[in-house]
């Protein structure tokens, strides 16, 4: 089995599930964002997990969506195996500032025996 490599693990994330709920005045979505807990049961506090974040080269491609120019910056994201993670959550890096990831590929198993996960995720900048 190969090892995890602890020191690669150098920068903090939160993982965040969306809650669609229905505003009871006027029947529209309300979404809100609620930190996935270190263990399950655990209080809904902002919890980090440390990971491996990697730039995807080529790191930048833009778009016109709806005549605004976006540029999306896909990004490689490695954390400890965890069973609860899915297409549907966001991502966080922390760092100077708080950098929001929309997961768009993943997750999956890496290094077998469910030692790894990664996900990849773009940041969207207009």
């Amino acid at each position: 089995m190969i090892a995890v490599q602890a020191g690669k693990l150098d920068r903090q994330i939160t993982i965040e599930r969306k809650s669609v709920t229905i505003d009871p005045d006027y029947g529209t979505e309300v979404i809100t964002w609620t930190p996935l807990s270190v263990l399950p049961g655990s209080p809904p506090v902002a919890e980090r997990f440390w990971a491996e974040v990697q730039d995807v080269m080529p790191s930048r491609s833009e778009s016109v969506l709806q005549g605004l120019a976006v540029a999306r910056n896909q990004t490689r994201i490695r954390i400890r195996w965890r069973a609860d993670i899915t297409s549907a959550m966001r991502v966080i890096v922390h760092g100077d500032a708080g950098v929001l990831y929309q997961i768009v590929g993943g997750p999956a198993e890496i290094r077998g025996r469910k030692t790894m996960l990664e996900m990849v995720c773009e940041r969207y900048s207009s």
